[in-house]
């Protein structure tokens, strides 16, 4: 890629590149985990670093939330997406279009209260010349 050019459109991040053209940024969503504290995330929590995949998961007999999306990562329950901002991507998840999507540990801060110390990143993923 040479030069381009970062354009900000209605709260959307557009990338002004001659070659390719205008993109659209692929970010969905992201959010702190939710119940960090109350799950299995410190058994793994030295592997929890920056650019980590993690799984996302739809509980629909969660007897909480029927919306409710565990994160994973490998086969370790970390937490949850905040019940506030998982409404439409529990209805992905559950018609069948997760693998639209990719989760990545965004940020980790050790430092932190637990139920800051990590924050995942939802993104779309690139699906062009994969015919």
């Amino acid at each position: 890629m040479g030069a381009f050019t970062v354009v900000i459109e209605n709260n959307d991040l557009i990338i002004d590149d001659p070659e390719r053209g205008y993109e659209i940024n692929r970010h969905f969503l992201d959010f702190h985990i939710a119940g960090f504290g109350y799950a299995d995330g410190l058994d793994v929590i030295d592997n929890l670093t920056l650019g980590q995949p993690v799984q996302l998961v739809l509980e629909p007999d969660n007897p909480y939330d029927p919306q409710a999306i565990a994160i994973y990562f490998k086969d370790v329950k970390l937490g949850y997406v905040p019940r506030y901002q998982n409404d439409l991507l529990s209805k992905l998840l559950f018609y069948g279009y997760g693998e639209l999507l990719e989760a990545r540990i965004q940020m980790a801060d050790l430092q932190a209260e637990p139920k800051q110390q990590f924050r995942v990143a939802v993104r779309i993923k690139d699906g062009r010349g994969q015919n």
